[in-house]
């Protein structure tokens, strides 16, 4: 469901976040090393994030990538939005532009559901849990 822009970012900022964990900046050479992601994409992705103060940077040989607010209080939800934007969690899963529940498409109230179990998802899983759990992630391998 989420874009290959939030793919990327949502890996990128675990390796960012397990790094901090260990008391370390991380330059993005290293993060798409690990996140298995392309590096000039991802550091547009991550220039946005820094921009919409999700991440800071820094410059220099003792720079890289950062977070100035605990992992445990960005939500999932807020880097989804930052990336895709709130459509995904608002528009119709056919793309149709006139799809509400007085003109639905055929999948609305199926989609509804998904759609809502998403917004639920992202709202209740931090940065912290992504960062946690990421050992179990197979790009980590």
């Amino acid at each position: 469901m989420f874009s290959k822009s939030c793919e990327y970012g949502i890996r990128a900022l675990t390796v960012i976040g397990k790094a901090q964990s260990e008391g370390r900046k991380v330059g993005i050479k290293e993060i798409c090393e690990t996140a298995k992601t392309p590096e000039s994409y991802t550091a547009k992705i991550l220039q946005n994030l820094v921009k919409r103060n999700i991440l800071s940077s820094q410059k220099g040989p003792a720079g890289g990538f950062y977070f100035n607010r605990k992992l445990d209080e960005i939500p999932l939800i807020e880097i989804v939005t930052v990336i895709d934007g709130e459509g995904i969690f608002s528009k119709c899963g056919l793309g149709m532009e006139h799809c509400d529940a007085k003109r639905p498409c055929p999948l609305h109230h199926q989609y509804e559901i998904v759609r809502n179990e998403l917004i639920e998802m992202c709202k209740s899983n931090t940065l912290l849990h992504l960062t946690e759990d990421m050992n179990a992630m197979s790009f980590i391998r």
